[in-house]
Formats: C-alpha cells, sequence, structure tokens
C-alpha cells in the first residue's frame, strides 16, 4: 500500500485575582519529580451562568509549541529544560509516552519540565499511549533521525474531520526514508539526505516532523510551502537553540542545514495566541473588561481582525491586551451592506481553532456573519449544542454556519466533544442564564490549563464534580 494513499483520522500562577474555592488536585502546581495524573473518571462542570467578569489573566504556554518541543528533546545529547509548559492532559499524556521510550522526566517547577532523552532505547511507540493523543506523531521524525527506524500506531486526538498523514510520509521519502503502512506505519531510513522539497499542504506537524528529520539529515534541505504557525517558529528557534541551522523561520520557506549533533539547552516556549483568542471570547460573551497579561501581541493580527469584525474592541496596553467586553458588540457588515465572514487558513490568517470561539461570541453580536471552516468537515457540528442553548445559527454544511445575534443563552446540559468546542460550549454556559451542565470535560482539560480555577478567581461560578456525583 502506498503511503501518498493512507488517510488516517487524525496555570494557576497565571491570574491575578484573589481565588475562591478549592483547587482541584488535579491543577496543583508541583515542582517535584513526578507526573501529574489526571484523575481517568470522566469530571462535569457545572456552571451558574449570567455574571460578568472582571480582572487579569495570563495565557498559559502554547500547547501546540510545547508537544513538538517536547518530541524535539529525542534528538539532544543532553538535558533540555523548557520553561512556561501548560500542565494539561495532552502534555501529561506526551511525556507519559517518553517516559515510556526510557527517557527520564520530572517536572523541576510549576510549569517548568526537565527531560533527559539519553536513555531512550527503542523506535516502537505504546499503541495505548499513542492513541490518547494526535502529537503521538511528532516522534516520527526526531526517532528516525536517531534511530533510522521508527514504529507507530495510528495517532488520536481530537475527532473533528479527516487528518491526513500523507504529508509526513512523502517528506520522508524525499529525505531517503522507506515508508511501509499496516495497521500503524514504520519509517526506515539507512541515511537520511537533505532534498528539495515542496509540501502537498502546509500541514503544521507534517512541517514541525519534516524540521526534526532533516536537523540530523546530511546535506541542506529546502521545505516550500512550510507551515508558519507560532509553534512551528518556537520549534524552529529551540532546534536552532540546540545547535541546528534554520533559517526562514516564520516564512513558508525552511532551510536546513543537517548538523551531526544537537545539545541541552534551557528554552522558554512562547505564550498561547489560541487561549488568547479564547479570553477574547469569553470577554464578549460574559460582557466582562478583562485584560490579558502578556499577550502574544506580535501573533495577534489576524485574530484581532477577525474579532473586530465581529465589533469587538481590543487596545493594547504594553504587554497587555484590554479586552472591553461590557460594549455592544455590532457586526461590521462588509460593502454595500454584504453578510460579512470570519474564515481561517494557514498561518498568518485566522487560526482554524478559533473559529469555534468566533463562532460562540457572535451569538450575543448585533448583527449576521458567516463562519466558515476550512480545514476540518466535523468542527463545526458541535453547534447543535449551542442551538440548544438558545443561539440563532443554520448550519449551512459541514463548513459553514450563519450566526444571527444576538440571542439569550439559557442554561443546558451539553458535552464537550473536542477541545476547542468544549472551551465554546463552557463560554456559552458563562453567558447563559441559568445553570449548565457540561460533560467530557477531560476534552477540555486536554488543551487550557485549570481553566476552571483561573476563570474562578475572575469571578465565575464553576464546580468542577464527578460525572456519577450530578
Amino acid at each position: 500500500m502506498g503511503a501518498s494513499r493512507l488517510l488516517v483520522g487524525e496555570a494557576l500562577a497565571y491570574v491575578r485575582a484573589p481565588a475562591t474555592g478549592a483547587t482541584h488536585p488535579s491543577h496543583q502546581s508541583r515542582s517535584d519529580a513526578s507526573l501529574t495524573r489526571f484523575p481517568d473518571a470522566m469530571g462535569t462542570f457545572v456552571v451558574e451562568g449570567g455574571h460578568r467578569l472582571d480582572g487579569r489573566i495570563r495565557p498559559a504556554g502554547n500547547k501546540n509549541a510545547a508537544l513538538p518541543c517536547i518530541a524535539a528533546t529525542v534528538l539532544a545529547s543532553d538535558p533540555v529544560v523548557l520553561e512556561n509548559i501548560p500542565r494539561i492532559r495532552d502534555v501529561e499524556t506526551f511525556l507519559e509516552i517518553l517516559e515510556s521510550l526510557g527517557a527520564e522526566v520530572s517536572w523541576s517547577a510549576p510549569n517548568e519540565v526537565t527531560i533527559d532523552a539519553r536513555g531512550i532505547r527503542t523506535d516502537s511507540i505504546d499503541s495505548r499511549l499513542a492513541r490518547q493523543i494526535r502529537a503521538s506523531v511528532l516522534l516520527a521524525g526526531p526517532l528516525l533521525a536517531r534511530f533510522g527506524r521508527v514504529q507507530l500506531p495510528p495517532p488520536g486526538g481530537d475527532v473533528i474531520g479527516r487528518r491526513r498523514m500523507d504529508t509526513h510520509f512523502l517528506v520522508f521519502e524525499a529525505l531517503g526514508a522507506r515508508v511501509s503502512l499496516d495497521d500503524g506505519f514504520t519509517i526506515d531510513a539507512k541515511q537520511l539526505r537533505g532534498a528539495d522539497v515542496f509540501l502537498d499542504e502546509p500541514s503544521v506537524t507534517g512541517t514541525e516532523n519534516a524540521v526534526m528529520a532533516a536537523v540530523r539529515a546530511t546535506g541542506k534541505t529546502t521545505l516550500r510551502n512550510a507551515a508558519a504557525e507560532p509553534h512551528v517558529q518556537d520549534l524552529c528557534n529551540l532546534l536552532n537553540a540546540m545547535g541546528a541551522r534554520i533559517s526562514g523561520i516564520g516564512t513558508h520557506v525552511l532551510e536546513i542545514e543537517g548538523v551531526n549533533e544537537l545539545g541541552g539547552v534551557r528554552f522558554r516556549v512562547g505564550s498561547d495566541h489560541i487561549e488568547t483568542g479564547s479570553f477574547i471570547g469569553l470577554a464578549a460573551v460574559t460582557g466582562s473588561d478583562l485584560t490579558i497579561e502578556d499577550a502574544p501581541l506580535e501573533h495577534l493580527a489576524s485574530t484581532l481582525i477577525g474579532f473586530r469584525r465581529l465589533g469587538i474592541d481590543c487596545r493594547v496596553e504594553g504587554s497587555d491586551l484590554f479586552v472591553h467586553g461590557s460594549a455592544e458588540h455590532r457586526v461590521q457588515q462588509d460593502a454595500f451592506g454584504q453578510v460579512p465572514k470570519i474564515d481561517d487558513g494557514p498561518w498568518p490568517a485566522f487560526p482554524a481553532d478559533l473559529t469555534s470561539i468566533a463562532l460562540v461570541a457572535a451569538t450575543q453580536c448585533h448583527g449576521t456573519v458567516l463562519i466558515h471552516e476550512k480545514m476540518f468537515e466535523s468542527r463545526m457540528y458541535f453547534t447543535d449544542k449551542l442551538v440548544a442553548l438558545g443561539a440563532s445559527i443554520i448550519l449551512c454544511d459541514p463548513h459553514r454556519a450563519v450566526v444571527v445575534g444576538p440571542t439569550r443563552l439559557r442554561g443546558g446540559v451539553v458535552e464537550s466533544p473536542d477541545i476547542r468546542a468544549g472551551m465554546a460550549l463552557l463560554i456559552a454556559a458563562l453567558g447563559a442564564e441559568g445553570t449548565s451542565h457540561i460533560h467530557n470535560i477531560r476534552q477540555i482539560e486536554r488543551g487550557y490549563e485549570a481553566i476552571d480555577d483561573r476563570l474562578v478567581a475572575l469571578g465565575a461560578h464553576i464546580r468542577r464534580v464527578e460525572t456519577a456525583d450530578v
């Protein structure tokens, strides 16, 4: 079976406001050597909506940068210290995978992890762990570069539509590897060789895997049509700090000179622009004025344009972002009164991970807007849950939804289908009248660190309980 034919279904200290209520055990900051294990039980958020929030909140480290940076430590000949790492389910699962391979992992500070990968002796990843997280595929590049062979089962992750793996395989083959596909995939390469490669799509994880393989390949590699998201930039900057030679960072053409060895380093992961966008939506839906501290302002241009189209005013104040959520929000019509749209695309376009947040924000804005999610055909299906809460939404097809606002949201019982839809539902519940129960919150906790405690510190009324107790 040819590789090109395979399609695989693809922190507490951040809030400056007095917290109320006890911290859930899984959210406690720890600096000991052990990893936090999130409870296996399916938790539920019980949310009393209709309360305005107030205060300052700091975005956590970029989840989508933390995962490839953790993967890159496999290439290091010395320990690597990563700062500003969010304590979330996906990170904990990924670190557990590294431990299972033989790496030594410890939390050396509340959001700082030290990884010594010198003890890794295997190129095969445990299928149970791999299926819990899509990021497991990010180990293909570094393990291949280190051992000349890697065996991985199909990755897990959010079920938000078809998620191609072909780009990864085509890049590995271009670098001289042989790909074999069965229930999972096996990649062999006696010697990785630099090549001039045009990616068939600007896949984020495909680009990251390609970079991690190419830094140890012989000769020069040029990656064209490469992804350029902030998390790709963080990975490249980490690798350069470790001794790699990568140029063109932040553009869609990366040039990589292979090196023989990468060393240890201390590196800080950037703040999460997706979490920042989530807080903008939160302020708008709850009618709250919020300050987002140390926002990644250099990565927010397209995000701010999208929310401005909804009439949501944000103001830069030094390194912070102030969101005037208590103002009236009116959708800005296109020329000649045409219905505007918010659509996503490869960076630097509006991020796909924020379309769910923009959609729920639009339910509280005056006017009509089209939300067009181009990348994943199942991401918009959660709109039926918002409709059940009172939103006025027409789902046109798997990629497009028309939102008419504002509408009065009311509490209800919903289930989180994925990370971003789960956060959107939590935001809706906070802006709704009455009480809501949000089930399957482990999905939200995969991407947002201690989100209940951090929002409670702003004045939100949230209780985390085990499903059996609801």
